[in-house]
């Protein structure tokens, strides 16, 4: 996470993990959710958090999901069902269930599969809100097995040289286990930074950087400009990883285009570049997991990633750097410090959880 997208100190308050997972658990009995469905959407958007994953934690989506909710556009206590499946394949209909209680469930049938067969691949439609896919992809890596995880939503982000928004952030994420280095971890959006992002940037008063997002013409606006929405802002969509086609907008396009291909089509639906209305077709997910005993000796493969990661780590870093990382290292890093220290959440989240706990009589946040 950019420090731009942290909490400032001064507006920072601390929140120890049990109170905010028991909190959450509430909220989500609340909507409608059985105990252990809501045990488990706790336990994800806690991990999140934990990891320092704020896009995609309680400070943005916890209010999401409770608005989703009320409305009636996710399903509390869906129907969803297997309707194609191979040994080593399976496609689900969410029936209008939350991704973030969904997810696990389809990594363990390709988990099982992947044990099966060597690997396997689930593809879910007519879902809702996956939350962080590197939480997915990360499941299967500590069941030795190499997870991938990608969604597919939206129409806020261009092609390249387009005009006019075609896909969701799109974002993609691997997870391999290593012996005594943190697991690898690569969760990134396809397009030049989360949308989630905006909602951070204008909480903490960051603006966004230059071949972020483009002007209403679809010309990428090349200097730090005001988050799209604020009075007086009226901003087109965010631009393909890469920005601009000089700085390889095309390969963040082309990623796009993949998730889409993988997520929507392979679970046997449509994308939101075809689909107008895309919430009524639902989010597209993809889950895959590689079991590494079926391709080569699993504490070879672990002894190598961490000779890989360490020399990683160990690489001299440019002047002005401090070190060098790889991905999910730092994530590891900050969830250790939040479990012993807990989770820093801004003073308007904190404002929100004493509103929606006194809306709903469910116990309130404890803080440090």
């Amino acid at each position: 996470m950019l420090e731009r997208f942290k909490v400032p100190k001064k507006d920072e308050v601390r929140v120890p993990i049990e109170s905010l997972q028991e909190v959450i658990r509430a909220v989500f009995e609340k909507m409608g959710n059985s105990e252990s469905d809501a045990i488990e959407a706790s336990e994800v958007l806690a991990m999140t958090d934990l990891r320092g994953v704020e896009t995609h934690g309680v400070s943005n989506m916890l209010r999401a999901y409770v608005s989703q909710y009320t409305s009636g556009q996710v399903n509390p206590t869906p129907n969803w069902r297997i309707e194609r499946e191979t040994p080593g394949t399976a496609v689900i209909n969410a029936d209008k269930g939350l991704g973030v209680v969904l997810g696990r469930r389809a990594m363990d049938i390709a988990i099982e599969k992947a044990r099966n067969v060597g690997m396997g691949i689930v593809t879910m439609n007519n879902g809702a809100h996956l939350g962080a896919v590197g939480h997915f992809s990360m499941y299967a890596a500590q069941h030795d097995m190499v997870g991938m995880c990608a969604t597919s939503a939206g129409r806020g982000v261009l092609p390249t040289f387009g005009a006019e928004g075609r896909f969701g952030t799109n974002p993609i994420s691997i997870a391999a286990p290593a012996n005594k280095e943190a697991p690898l971890l690569f969760d990134a959006a396809t397009s030049q930074i989360a949308g989630n992002k905006f909602s951070l940037a204008r909480r903490v008063g960051s603006d966004l950087l230059p071949g972020w997002i483009s002007d209403e013409e679809g010309n990428p606006i090349m200097e730090e400009t005001p988050v799209p929405g604020g009075e007086g802002v009226n901003y087109g969509s965010l631009l393909p990883m890469g920005g601009t086609r000089e700085n390889g907008s095309h390969k963040g396009y082309g990623f796009l285009m993949i998730v889409d291909i993988l997520c929507a089509f392979m679970s046997g639906s449509v994308p939101s570049v075809f689909d107008e209305e895309y919430f009524e077709s639902g989010y597209k997910h993809y889950f895959a997991a590689y079991n590494i005993a079926s391709f080569t000796d699993v504490d070879a493969f672990k002894n190598n990633m961490d000779q890989m990661l360490r020399t990683l780590r160990e690489t001299p870093p440019e002047p002005g750097s401090e070190r060098v990382l790889y991905p999910g290292l730092a994530e590891y890093e900050e969830e250790q410090d939040r479990r012993a220290n807990g989770t820093p959440l801004h003073t308007e989240v904190i404002g929100w959880f004493e509103e929606i706990c006194n809306e709903l009589d469910i116990p309130h946040l404890q803080t440090m």
